[in-house]
C-alpha cells in the first residue's frame, strides 16, 4: 500500500511539474510572418475590422520602453495590436462575476521583430481562457479564438 501512495505522490508532482511548464506555451501563441512589421501590423487591422473588430490602439511598446528608460533600454519593435468587439465584450462582461476578465481587454496581438530580424506575431489562446472560466466567457472566448485566428491567418 506504500508502494501505491508514493506512486500516487510521484505521479501527481510528474504531471503538475509537466503541466506548469507546458502552460507558457499552450496559453501563449506564436508564429512567424512573412511580412515586415508595418505589413502585419496591416493585415491584422484589416482581417479584424472586416469582421467587424475596432481597433482602440496600436502601440509601439518599443518607443515607450526607450523614452522611458532615458534612451538606455532598445529593443527591436514591439508593436501592441489592441482590438475590440463590442459584442463579445458585452457577453463576457454583463454578469459581475466575469468582470475580472477585464484584466485581459482589449484583445491584443502582438507584432514583433526578434534579434534576427525576423518577424513574429504572438497572441494568447483565447479558448484556454475561455475554458478556464467556463460559462458565458467560454462562449465568447471561443468566438473571439476563431476571429483571431481569422486575423493572423496568414503567419505561419
Amino acid at each position: 500500500m506504500k508502494k501505491v501512495i508514493i506512486g500516487f505522490i510521484l505521479g501527481a508532482v510528474t504531471v503538475a511539474f509537466v503541466g506548469w511548464n507546458m502552460m507558457p506555451n499552450t496559453m501563449l501563441k506564436e508564429a512567424k510572418s512573412p511580412y515586415s512589421i508595418e505589413e502585419t501590423v496591416a493585415k491584422i487591422k484589416a482581417n479584424a475590422e472586416a469582421k467587424g473588430w475596432v481597433i482602440p490602439s496600436v502601440q509601439p511598446l518599443h518607443k515607450s520602453i526607450k523614452k522611458h528608460s532615458g534612451g538606455k533600454h532598445i529593443i527591436p519593435p514591439v508593436m501592441l495590436v489592441n482590438l475590440c468587439n463590442a459584442e463579445h465584450a458585452y457577453n463576457t462582461l454583463v454578469k459581475d462575476q466575469n468582470k475580472k476578465v477585464s484584466v485581459f481587454m482589449p484583445c491584443t496581438i502582438s507584432v514583433f521583430e526578434k534579434n534576427d530580424s525576423t518577424v513574429w506575431v504572438a497572441y494568447m489562446n483565447a479558448k484556454l481562457l475561455g475554458d478556464m472560466f467556463g460559462g458565458d466567457v467560454a462562449k465568447a472566448m471561443v468566438e473571439v479564438d476563431a476571429d483571431q485566428r481569422d486575423f493572423i491567418k496568414f503567419v505561419k
